[in-house]
């Protein structure tokens, strides 16, 4: 195999849910790095790697440390994120300080939790001749949001939305869709742990949502799905091919 060090997606939680290409670089690893608790252990159980190492108290520069000693010690070197890695995973900084000494990587997608969670509750974000639009985002509160992507900004699209990181936001979440027009019926999921033995599900309607945040006190592992348009028309895809002459 060439000499890479593997970022992963891990999936949201569920160990089957992950590509047929991630399992088999976990099974042969000889190093893998995960981000601790977020990562159930079952992912990596059947794995050969002699050294598994959790990075949730390393800091950046030693984790970059970790890698590039092994990966200069010709081994097969996995970096396991949560979901999927290019979203909301942090790999920027590692993947920069990796090139910069010459080591090379491989970013292996997985599956979000927003994916999971609809996939859950049997609801799509786009439905044919109504919403066309997801919109991946989270509210402000370490990390800044950029202005122009307030939520305030992003709701005048009237789109589905998926938002991560903001479990503690739910009332505002609410104040600002009703004050950009969104239906008060609209549909919201919260999503607990999706995927996880520990899920927890709720499927709402926008105006009570207020209602169900005061009821449950998940401070974190909380996605809210925002889902403006439940279509009642056929695709086009489905339509019936015209008869022939």
């Amino acid at each position: 195999m060439e000499r890479v060090v593997y970022f992963i997606g891990a999936g949201p939680g569920d160990p089957e849910l992950i590509t047929v290409k991630a399992k088999k670089l976990i099974d042969k690893a000889n190093v893998i790095v995960y981000a601790g608790s977020l990562v159930p252990k079952s992912i990596f159980a059947s794995s050969q790697a002699t050294e598994v190492i959790d990075s949730s108290k390393i800091c950046l520069e030693d984790i970059v440390d970790i890698l590039e000693h092994h990966y200069n010690q010709n081994k097969i070197v996995v970096r396991l994120h949560t979901g999927d890695p290019s979203l909301y995973g942090a790999i920027w900084e590692q993947l920069t300080l990796l090139e910069q000494r010459g080591v090379k990587c491989e970013i292996i997608p997985g599956v979000t939790s927003a994916f999971a969670l609809a996939a859950r509750v049997k609801k799509p974000f786009t439905y044919p001749y109504g919403n066309q639009t997801l919109i991946f985002t989270r509210l402000s509160g370490k990390t800044p949001v950029p202005s122009a992507q307030n939520l305030k900004h992003l709701a005048k699209t009237k789109s589905s939305l998926a938002i991560y990181l903001s479990a503690t936001k739910g009332p505002l979440i609410q104040k600002v869709l009703l004050n950009a027009g969104y239906p008060k019926k609209t549909t919201v999921v919260i999503g607990y742990a999706v995927s996880w033995p520990q899920e927890e599900i709720i499927v709402t309607s926008l105006d009570k949502l207020h209602e169900i945040c005061n009821n449950i006190n998940y401070t974190k592992h909380l996605l809210y799905l925002v889902l403006p348009d439940q279509g009642k028309n056929r695709s086009l895809l489905y339509q019936q091919a015209p008869s022939k002459i």
